[in-house]
């Protein structure tokens, strides 16, 4: 009887698996809301050496930023409107390849990198950070930017509600990163399909360059079994991020000139980009989105 059961329970795990649809082509709108503490006030941030005439790096992306995905097999395009600017962001998912075009103030640009130049970066921006410690013990100590050293756990909920025409379990990503310290993430996903190359949109997460250093990465969403809907964590400075999509379309067809990189802007290396926001002798980018 008990090996019958056994039996049972797999065709069981077996065919919830086979009902999973993995996607290849899909198009997902998505909305990001940073969401600032509300004893924040404008007369403190104007104190701040960050602040440039108005142009608070620190803060650039508080408020409402929208994205659409474009997912065709190994390629993916996101574009982002917010009120800072427009980017449009080019992963080649074969070639191990992003190029970011950057439309700022009436000035476009673009960058390109590739994974193994990121890790690289991220490997001096943690080395940096960690030499800081050993010369200044009296300050504050900041988090782990190396997330080898992270380990994430999955809490699984029965709460369930509806993103997008989805139904969608509620889960907890808790992850544990230096000197013990943890964060959770609160976490929607459904089961019911999965999109090749990604686990979700929006956010900082599955954006690298110049936007995955503004924020910490969330980790775990690899052990997700299905597509990431929503999500809300915690930022540096007493922010929250609250990720939801807004609507899916699965399957559907893409023109590869979606993904063509356009020919009149020039391309310039990642670094170059860094080094236009200061981020040559520090440990990222942009100073503002590490504190």
């Amino acid at each position: 009887m008990k090996r019958y059961l056994i039996i049972a329970v797999v065709l069981f795990s077996l065919a919830s698996n086979a009902q999973q649809k993995k996607f290849d082509k899909a198009i997902v709108s998505t909305t990001m809301n940073i969401i600032a503490p509300d004893e924040e006030d404008v007369q403190n941030l104007q104190s701040n050496p960050d602040f440039r005439g108005g142009m608070n790096f620190r803060n650039m992306m508080d408020g409402e930023t929208k994205f659409v995905t474009y997912v065709k097999n190994d390629s993916v395009k996101t574009n982002i409107k917010s009120d800072m600017g427009r980017f449009n962001i080019y992963r080649d998912n074969a070639k191990k390849s992003t190029t970011t075009i950057m439309e700022m103030m009436g000035n476009k640009s673009g960058f390109f990198t590739t994974d193994e130049e990121q890790a690289q970066m991220q490997k001096q921006r943690d080395s940096m950070i960690k030499e800081r410690r050993k010369r200044d013990t009296t300050s504050k100590q900041m988090p782990s930017f190396d997330n080898s050293d992270n380990s994430t756990e999955v809490s699984i909920s029965k709460e369930t509600k509806k993103i997008a025409s989805f139904l969608c379990t509620k889960a907890y990503l808790i992850t544990t990163r230096f000197l013990g310290r943890k964060d959770t993430a609160t976490v929607w996903f459904t089961p019911e399909f999965s999109l090749k190359n990604i686990n979700s949109t929006g956010g900082f997460s599955n954006l690298p360059g110049m936007m995955s250093n503004m924020a910490p990465t969330l980790n775990g969403l690899d052990k997700i079994n299905g597509f990431v809907m929503g999500y809300s964590t915690k930022m540096r400075r007493n922010r929250t991020m609250e990720v939801e999509v807004t609507k899916i379309e699965l399957g559907k067809e893409i023109d590869d000139k979606e993904f063509t990189i356009p020919k009149d802007i020039e391309i310039k290396p990642m670094k170059e980009m860094r080094m236009m926001f200061g981020g040559g002798g520090r440990e990222g980018f942009m100073r503002g989105g590490r504190d």
